[in-house]
């Protein structure tokens, strides 16, 4: 009891010695704590204008670089504050780089999304909108940051995937390029005219206004199948109007070829029953 009773008298003794300076700093550092706040929200919003204005600079660099900058400019606001408060920054800032050194071998797979999230914002594979295939995952970007990129799926599910497993594998951008070929196998029997499916096949690319002239459409036999020649079929489209080709030639091309008589076949197969002598059932 007599214990405690010392340790607050040792309290109060401190305060009224030093009070009104610790007052007077925890004040100060509240107001370059909202000072800093909004300074970073300017320079943020000055930094977007500036990128923006560039024309050059894609919204996952300038995020990247947006997030970045916040991030410095708090470490800085942290360091004025811890040194208000009469802490000594350069023990801290030696003891930090040891912690760091232990802190960066411990979380390294952390530090590898990192240094990939760097590499795909300088590079630009894909942009915010794109639709595009990640390490196994396909889905339109939603948001890429330093340690992950976002997609939702053509099911709305989300999907996040590490900064790491994008850059160190194989990135398919879907919609990159304004234009796009849809490829489509159709097949008929082979009792049907192959010039005349032909035919009927171009008519149907033809009529279509959504697939482009330049470069020209393929209509070729490319496989002699089991049950069925087959066609492929390789129009050209924006990429823009890609499923609504896929899907409408799909659908001219069978009501075509049924107005003009020509046989789309289901799989078949022929058995031959060869009797065995003396069995019966």
């Amino acid at each position: 009891m007599e214990n405690e009773m010392a340790y607050v008298e040792k309290i109060k003794e401190w305060f009224a010695i030093n009070g009104g300076d610790f007052l007077v700093d925890v004040i100060v550092v509240l107001i370059i704590l909202i000072v800093g706040k909004f300074v970073i929200k300017g320079v943020r919003k000055s930094l977007s204008m500036s990128l923006k204005k560039s024309g050059r600079v894609s919204e996952i660099l300038e995020s990247f670089i947006l997030n970045v900058t916040s991030k410095v400019l708090w470490i800085i606001i942290f360091m004025l504050v811890i040194q208000k408060l009469g802490v000594e920054i350069g023990p801290l800032v030696a003891g930090l780089g040891v912690t760091g050194f232990i802190v960066g071998f411990a979380c390294q797979e952390s530090l590898a999304n990192l240094a990939a999230g760097v590499m795909i914002a300088l590079n630009q594979p894909f942009e915010v909108g794109h639709y595009v295939e990640l390490s196994g995952a396909t889905g339109a970007v939603f948001e890429m940051n330093m340690m992950a990129t976002t997609l939702h799926t053509p099911d709305n599910k989300k999907v996040v995937v590490p900064n790491s497993s994008v850059w160190g594998s194989t990135i398919t951008n879907y919609t990159a390029l304004d234009t796009r070929r849809v490829d489509l196998v159709i097949g008929i029997s082979y009792s049907s005219d192959i010039g005349n499916a032909k035919d009927v096949l171009h008519s149907v690319l033809k009529e279509n206004k959504m697939i482009l002239d330049e470069p020209g459409s393929t209509v070729e036999v490319v496989e002699m199948a089991d049950s069925s020649v087959n066609f492929v079929v390789r129009p050209w489209c924006k990429t823009a109007d890609y499923w609504d080709v896929f899907f409408s030639v799909n659908r001219g091309a069978k009501e075509a070829l049924d107005q003009a008589g020509i046989e789309i076949p289901f799989p078949q197969m022929d058995i031959h029953h060869h009797g065995i002598e003396g069995f019966r059932s």
